[in-house]
Order: C-alpha cells, then sequence, then structure tokens
C-alpha cells in the first residue's frame, strides 16, 4: 500500500472542535473534489491508526487541507491531532471515494459532512459554475457550524441552516424532514448528495426515495 509522509505546514481551529489541518502535498498526488484519503499520525503507536478524510484544498492547489471534527472524549486519532503542530508528519495513503459532482443539486450534509460539499463547491465557485446549487446543513448549534461566512458567500440564499439543538432566528429547527425536503426539492430535477452521520443518511435516503428522486439521481459514499 502506497504511503506519502507529509509534513504539516499550518493547523488552526475553524470551530470549537473542529481543526484546519494544511499539509506538503506529494508530487503526483491527484483527486477529484469530493473524494478522500485515509490518514494516520506519524508517531509511535499511531502509524497504523487509519482514519479517511476529505481534502477540501483544490485539486490544483500546492498544498492540501483537511477541515476535520475531533472528539477529545473517545482518546483516538481525531484527538491526538490537537496536539500536533506545523512540522509534525502525516501519513497518507491512496485516493478513494465516490462522492464528486455529476450536475446541479441540492447538497445535504451533517455536521462534517459538508466537507466534500465544500471541496465541489470551491471548485465550482473557482469556474464560475456554482448555478442554482442548494445546500441544506445540519447542525446541533450555531457554535458548530464549519465555515459558515464561506458558505453563505458561496451559495447566498440557497443555503438553509438547519440545528437540532437551538432555536435561531433565520435557522430551521429540528432535524432534516420530509416536508423540509419537500420544499426545496419543489420543481427538483438535478442530482442530491448526501454526507452525513449514518441514520441521518438512512433518513434522508428514505425520505427522497418517498419523494420520487430515482436512485440513478443520489450521490453519496459507498459503504
Amino acid at each position: 500500500m502506497e504511503k506519502h509522509f507529509v509534513t504539516i505546514k499550518a493547523i488552526d481551529h475553524v470551530t470549537h472542535d473542529t481543526l484546519r489541518v494544511i499539509t506538503e502535498k506529494p508530487g503526483n498526488y491527484s483527486f477529484v473534489p469530493g473524494q478522500a484519503t485515509e490518514m494516520a499520525i506519524n508517531k509511535n503507536g499511531w502509524q497504523n491508526e487509519k482514519r479517511p478524510f476529505t481534502f477540501t484544498s483544490l485539486p490544483e492547489q500546492d498544498h492540501l487541507e483537511f477541515i476535520i471534527k475531533t472528539y477529545p472524549d473517545h482518546d483516538g486519532a481525531t484527538d491526538k491531532l490537537l496536539d500536533m503542530k506545523a512540522g509534525d508528519e502525516l501519513i497518507l495513503h491512496e485516493v478513494f471515494g465516490d462522492i464528486r459532482y455529476k450536475g446541479e443539486g441540492i447538497f445535504i450534509a451533517g455536521g462534517a459532512g459538508m466537507t466534500p460539499f465544500l471541496c465541489i463547491l470551491r471548485d465550482l465557485h473557482e469556474k464560475g459554475q456554482v448555478g442554482n446549487n442548494k445546500m441544506i446543513f445540519a447542525n446541533k448549534t450555531t457554535a458548530d457550524i464549519i465555515l459558515k461566512e464561506e458558505l453563505e458567500y458561496l451559495l447566498g440564499d440557497n443555503l438553509v441552516h438547519v440545528l437540532s439543538e437551538e432555536e435561531k432566528e433565520g435557522y430551521v429547527h429540528g432535524m432534516v424532514t420530509r416536508d423540509l425536503l419537500e420544499k426545496q426539492l419543489d420543481g427538483f430535477k438535478g442530482h442530491a448528495y448526501i454526507c452525513g452521520p449514518p441514520p441521518m443518511m438512512k433518513a434522508v435516503e428514505e425520505q427522497l426515495a418517498e419523494l420520487g428522486l430515482p436512485k440513478s439521481r443520489l450521490v453519496r459514499e459507498a459503504w
């Protein structure tokens, strides 16, 4: 299995529990917006603890960027990242992933599940092709929304925030429901892109099927 050892160039918080990690980019390392790699920390005891993370940098950039949600109470790899600093090394493996842009549609994301869509939207913005794409972005509270300002810049009024644990004007309170999807899908002819916690994805897939979206227009990671 091919490995790439890369040095961290910068690491900082974008929310209270989410990191932005910028690394070197290996030569001839290519990916499509929406794809991911498995990453491990190059420190004793952690080299084989691989976790999947999506690229949020663009393929043509000379560095790699990852937006990574941490779980300090899990005592795992993401927790260990909180101790990392510029100059430390990570180990990257092969590129993989079935999420990629197939045409205008609606992106439905939960938490850090927004990362493949962030890369896709950044790429579309660079090409002047964001068009009528929409996003429904589900989080617990406003403090959990990753790169809120950038998403609002990219999508404008085509961004709908859903908060499950906070009621706030201008935000939908609760979960991603069939009623919400039906409202957003009025006259919809495009693709539905889904990424988030498995229970959310399962529920949304079932709701989309009930609303008549054919599987051929559903884009998600294969498990």
